[in-house]
């Protein structure tokens, strides 16, 4: 007899099997949710929230990354299903949904096994924006194939560090929230993006093969306020590693040298419109064997606006980012 949960009461099945059954069982696939804050107007602190759902492996998890002090900050908790893989706990970390894309709580309790505590409230300042369904593979095995939807957000609150309490209010930052299959290890590149302008959000995602050939490209610019987000129907970047004196240098393997990230952006909107957007900075999370990480930019589009940036590139193997593969069989042949 199938295991039934809580929410098998609702009208939210789309396959005939019960919760937590997925439409195809992978082990790499996921439920992720992903928050990140930082000041608006400069360089500082940027602080990360993650939590995702593994049905395959019957747990839940939740990272805690950033930069916060100067120093780069990680922990993962976890927690089984155990009869209830839906409730968005996982050991010192609770998320709750206030309102529908427009208000979520974050907390993280002040235990030892929490390097960051937080009390925080993300405020929609742009209407959600649902990306397309992007799907890539290696031979016949699925790699990547997930749909996706980001948002950017006003921070309310504070968290707290080594004694150190730093209020959020009038932070920006991003949400985003993905399912779907990630075999993140196999994966040659992608490129996560999310652009705060005094006037909006620039945000979307970017994947290609290791020798540079386009996947998938997706995105929009949401203004803020509320008003409805143009797609992004092209995107272009001339992005470099930077070391710790801001001059370019190659990742090689593991990207011992690299500090940063440093470069030019260039979007077409829906209906033509061309935005250039320059940016450079440091770290905000690095993602170890991975590959990569989150990047903190200060940037300025052509037509004079300034804001702040998180830039996303990660991968195993990109004749650019990458030029030592890390892992077997990346895609298309596999």
């Amino acid at each position: 007899m199938p295991a039934l949960t809580p929410m098998d009461e609702f009208f939210v099945h789309q396959i005939p099997e019960p919760f937590p059954n997925v439409v195809t069982h992978h082990p790499h696939w996921r439920d992720s949710l992903f928050f990140v804050m930082h000041p608006r107007d400069h360089l500082g602190d940027v602080a990360i929230l993650t939590m995702a759902s593994f049905p395959a492996r019957q747990e839940l998890d939740s990272l805690q990354l950033g930069r916060v002090g100067g120093v780069l900050q990680f922990a993962r908790h976890s927690r089984p299903f155990a009869g209830d893989p839906h409730g968005m706990t996982v050991g010192p970390v609770a998320i709750e949904i206030a309102e529908p894309f427009r208000r979520i709580r974050l907390r993280v309790a002040e235990v030892p096994e929490a390097p960051v505590a937080m009390d925080v409230t993300f405020t929609a300042r742009t209407a959600a924006y649902a990306l397309r369904r992007g799907t890539m593979k290696a031979g016949h095995e699925i790699i990547w194939d997930q749909s996706h939807m980001v948002q950017s957000g006003d921070y309310t609150g504070w968290f707290r560090h080594a004694g150190r309490t730093v209020s959020v209010d009038g932070w920006w930052g991003q949400r985003d929230h993905s399912w779907g299959i990630r075999d993140h290890a196999r994966c040659p590149m992608w490129q996560w993006f999310a652009i705060q302008l005094p006037d909006g959000m620039l945000g979307g995602w970017h994947w290609e093969y290791a020798n540079g050939a386009r996947v998938f490209t997706d995105g929009c610019f949401a203004p803020a306020g509320g008003g409805e987000p143009v797609p992004v129907i092209d995107y272009r970047h001339d992005l470099h590693w930077i070391d710790a004196s801001g001059s370019r240098t190659r990742y090689g393997r593991d990207g011992e040298s690299v500090h940063g990230l440093e470069g030019r952006l260039e979007f077409v909107l829906e209906g033509g419109h061309r935005i250039g957007v320059e940016g450079r900075g440091t770290w905000a999370a690095r993602y170890g064997p991975y590959g990569g990480g989150q990047n903190l930019l200060a940037v300025r589009t052509d037509d004079g606006r300034e804001g702040i940036a998180i830039h996303e590139i990660t991968g195993g193997f990109h004749h650019h980012f990458f030029p030592v593969a890390r892992a077997d069989r990346f895609p298309p042949n596999g």
